[in-house]
């Protein structure tokens, strides 16, 4: 368990600047066009640090993700019916993908939240613990499924 975290801990930091820039110029009013442009404002901006700004949320969004993956996967495994021995390849590869589309909408779903959260900290440059705070004073519960069509 411990390789597979630490992993994904290191790709989440590793990449933390390439995802923030690369939601902030998805902002329509940002004044940057391109990740790399995006990367040196901010960092000329706000300083070096400010391109891991949301990183916490992205590690809390990880380990969630992979875990729910790992249960349904199994959880299906028991669930759906196993093809007979000579049952053509494709029965199997139809088996496996209904797995992984199980696996991928319930991990996508479980971390929409950490999405919403780490989004709105690019936003405002808030803390974990302030946009949560201001989320559900603004919007109840509802922000935990606010775009999660978009995830799926």
């Amino acid at each position: 368990v411990a390789p597979p975290l630490l992993l994904s801990t290191f790709v989440q930091v590793a990449n933390q600047p390439i995802i923030r820039a690369s939601i902030t110029i998805q902002n329509p009013e940002s004044p940057y066009r391109t990740v790399g442009a995006a990367m040196i404002g901010i960092r000329e901006s706000r300083g070096i640090g400010a391109l891991w700004h949301g990183t916490s949320a992205g590690i809390l969004k990880t380990v969630p993700k992979y875990c729910v993956a790992i249960f349904v996967k199994d959880f299906m495994e028991e669930l759906l019916e196993k093809p007979a021995p000579d049952a053509p390849r494709s029965e199997t590869r139809l088996r496996s993908a209904k797995k992984a589309v199980a696996a991928g909408v319930a991990g996508a779903t479980i971390t929409n939240p950490f999405d919403i959260i780490r989004n709105e900290m690019f936003k405002t440059d808030e803390s974990l613990t302030a946009v949560c705070r201001r989320l559900c004073r603004e919007q109840g519960v509802k922000w935990l499924w606010r775009g999660v069509d978009k995830n799926l």
